[in-house]
């Protein structure tokens, strides 16, 4: 797995963590701090050149967080790793994937526009907002669904219950 590299951000650490554990694997070793006039700092302390890079970062509000992952996405795609995806368990801005008003931006749109333009080249998502969003990206997108993941669980992890007949009730 020296060719796979899995990266957190600050927005949710515990589930890139529970990723890297069920992968087997480490999180890369990366410094996600703050310069004292309070800019986002990110250095990467490992070597990713032809590297696959996973970043797990979701842009759930504040906006901090949509920032971090670029700028990780930035310094991935500067120490030449071969290709960058980005897992975005909540694609934040996506409420905005139209122009139903006037003076209004498509804001869902911007945001694919960012995250193309740091190097990433695959998006996974949780759950779009509108199956459109994915037209947006100028990249491959895997818009992934909870559902049947959660049908398997709630099946598999309550199937020993006996639920009462309507007599028993």
């Amino acid at each position: 797995m020296d060719r796979l590299k899995l990266i957190s951000g600050n927005a949710n650490p515990v589930l890139a963590a529970h990723i890297a554990e069920y992968l087997g694997m480490e999180l890369c070793k990366v410094q996600v701090g703050r310069f004292s006039d309070g800019e986002i700092s990110v250095r990467i302390d490992e070597n990713i050149r032809g590297t696959d890079v996973f970043i797990v970062q979701p842009t759930v509000p504040p906006a901090e967080n949509l920032l971090e992952l670029l700028i990780i996405a930035d310094a991935c795609s500067r120490a030449s790793a071969k290709r960058i995806t980005t897992v975005i368990p909540y694609y934040g801005y996506a409420r905005q994937d139209r122009k139903d008003q006037p003076r209004v931006p498509i804001t869902a749109k911007l945001m694919a526009n960012l995250v193309t333009v740091t190097g990433v080249q695959r998006v996974l998502a949780l759950e779009l907002h509108a199956a459109q969003i994915q037209g947006f990206f100028d990249i491959q997108v895997d818009n992934l669904f909870a559902a049947p993941v959660m049908y398997d669980y709630i099946t598999v992890s309550y199937t020993h219950l006996t639920l009462p007949t309507n007599r028993e009730v």
